[in-house]
């Protein structure tokens, strides 16, 4: 095991800016990325470097942490905008470990491990879990494959910026795989949590009530319990936001498709986050998938 490997981190979002400060507080002193410069440099006052490039991130670290939205954004990451090769790809030295945290198709993410193989770059698909709170406490799950010579480099900085490293095979595409399987549940829950709390609403259940009796009852999920807290705020401020399950649900129907596996509930979950997003509420909470439902009068926010 490489011990205190330099790293670096691109995206600091929800998820990547509590994953920074983790490194942090571990005694890292991360550099980091984002294509808002007043974020990373706000976030270097504290400890680490902000890095004005990709390729000077590139060249600095043994280890790169990219916590991008998607596939094609992790391409830009590691390729350049269009592959133009001003990612942090062209400058990262073999044997170095690109850690991959966006959830995608897990036939791109071993693609991708092939490709970074041809440059001596080691790859760990490791999209994560659990929300920005528990990325800023280390307490988030990542869901993870890869070779293990990138496991002996990466591995203290894995432990860093999570409570749960699970290692599912030596080679990528079985995180991914797991991730979707994840996102299959956790955009149903959402749903149906809508679901629940619309019906609920038009029904004239105080919908406060509604909540602590289903918090404290076997209807009960993670997701109603975190999302329709969101619902009784009024607070749609994304957290994780309606496109966002547009895309992993999509990925979801994507993967079953090619094995002709029938995914009724998915399906559904999935109309209702693109009927969200196209009545104009694509960037808002994804809680706000409710909002889809006709006459009901939703909680309106604190005076």
């Amino acid at each position: 095991m490489t011990p205190n490997p330099q790293v670096g981190l691109i995206g600091l979002g929800a998820m990547g800016n509590g994953m920074a400060q983790s490194l942090r507080r571990a005694g890292h002193a991360p550099h980091v990325f984002d294509v808002r410069a007043d974020v990373a440099q706000a976030f270097a006052r504290d400890g680490g470097t902000a890095c004005a490039t990709l390729a000077e991130l590139g060249a600095a670290c043994q280890v790169v942490v990219s916590v991008v939205v998607n596939a094609a954004q992790t391409e830009a990451v590691l390729f350049g905008p269009g592959g133009d090769g001003h990612g942090c790809a062209g400058t990262m030295k073999p044997g170095s470990v690109f850690v991959m945290c966006s959830t995608v198709d897990p036939n791109w993410s071993m693609a991708l491990e092939a490709r970074l193989a041809q440059q001596g770059i080691l790859y760990i698909d490791a999209p994560i879990s659990g929300g920005a709170a528990k990325a800023a406490s280390g307490q988030m799950t990542m869901i993870t494959a890869g070779q293990p010579g990138a496991y002996a480099v990466a591995e203290p900085l894995l432990n860093a910026m999570a409570a749960k490293v699970y290692r599912l095979g030596d080679c990528a595409g079985a995180g991914s795989k797991v991730k979707i399987i994840n996102q299959l549940l956790a955009g149903v829950h959402i749903a149906a949590a809508a679901e629940a709390m619309a019906l609920g609403l038009r029904e004239g259940v105080d919908p406060a009530a509604l909540y602590e009796v289903i918090t404290h009852s076997a209807g009960n999920s993670w997701m109603f319990e975190n999302r329709m807290a969101h619902v009784l705020a009024a607070d749609y401020a994304p957290l994780s936001a309606v496109d966002i399950f547009v895309k992993d649900l999509g990925l979801v129907l994507d993967m079953a498709r090619a094995s002709k596996f029938p995914l009724p509930l998915s399906s559904t979950a999935h109309q209702m986050f693109m009927q969200a997003s196209t009545a104009g509420f694509a960037k808002e909470d994804d809680s706000a998938v409710i909002k889809i439902f006709p006459g009901i009068e939703l909680p309106k926010a604190a005076p």
